[in-house]
């Protein structure tokens, strides 16, 4: 499954580039075609594309360790401090 999701992360995120690149060279001949285009591959991207990897990368990960609470803003004065008195 995770080899899967990530091919087809990639095959949206080429075909995302490619339908861009592809507006962007019949801009002058079709606006609107091209238009269509371009904004069909901006939603590839940033919302197909990017959510994907977000899911697939976050797996497994608390989303704890990685806010920012009193906790957490304890443990890095603490480390900042531990480091300066190595130092």
């Amino acid at each position: 499954m995770k080899f899967r999701l990530k091919y087809f992360i990639v095959l949206v995120v080429l075909a995302s580039l490619g339908s861009i690149i592809y507006g962007f060279s019949i801009k002058d001949e079709q606006l609107q075609l091209a238009n269509k285009y371009i904004g069909f591959g901006t939603v590839g991207l940033f919302l197909v594309a990017m959510p994907l990897f977000l899911i697939k990368e976050s797996k497994g990960k608390k989303v704890k360790d990685y806010m920012l609470t009193d906790e957490n803003i304890r443990k890095m004065r603490e480390k900042k401090e531990k480091r300066r008195q190595d130092k």
